[in-house]
């Protein structure tokens, strides 16, 4: 996928509310989706501040926590996917760096995906790790396009 279509599919996905409880139920759901399909994933909802949602499931390792941190860094700065960040900066042959950014505390792989709210903006990040960057990033996305549709919001 290219960054227009990442791009594209990101514009279509904002929510009508989230809240501390609305992360925990998204956070559970998924929980329940990664254990049925013996998915080895860290699981992370985060404002700028705080962490609002954090689960690590078997077969998770601690180098999952630290990508976590790095790609919700990313997307909570971008106000945009990691994925939709690092394939813009691959098409154009950058990295992070001409950002002033360091891999040590940002990453441009996919897995985090910023919660974005009517009226609000982006208000926090689902970020997963431990799959393929892709996949990592399709978990979130689905997460949050399943909760868009919940509010009414469709996709």
């Amino acid at each position: 996928m290219d960054s227009a279509a990442l791009a594209i599919e990101f514009s279509a996905l904002t929510l009508t509310r989230f809240d501390a409880a609305e992360a925990i139920d998204l956070g559970l759901g998924l929980v329940a989706q990664a254990r049925a399909g013996g998915l080895p994933v860290v699981i992370d909802i985060r404002t700028p501040d705080r962490i609002l949602f954090h689960a690590a499931l078997p077969g998770s390792a601690p180098l999952n926590d630290l990508w976590v941190d790095r790609k919700a860094a990313t997307a909570l700065l971008f106000q945009e996917p990691s994925l939709l960040v690092g394939t813009r900066n691959r098409e154009k042959g950058e990295t992070l760096a001409k950002h002033g950014l360091s891999g040590e505390t940002h990453a441009d792989h996919g897995g985090a995906v910023p919660v974005r709210v009517a009226g609000a903006g982006v208000v926090a990040c689902l970020t997963v790790s431990g799959l393929p960057q892709v996949e990592d990033h399709l978990l979130a996305l689905r997460a949050l396009q399943a909760l868009a549709v919940q509010q009414g919001r469709g996709v």
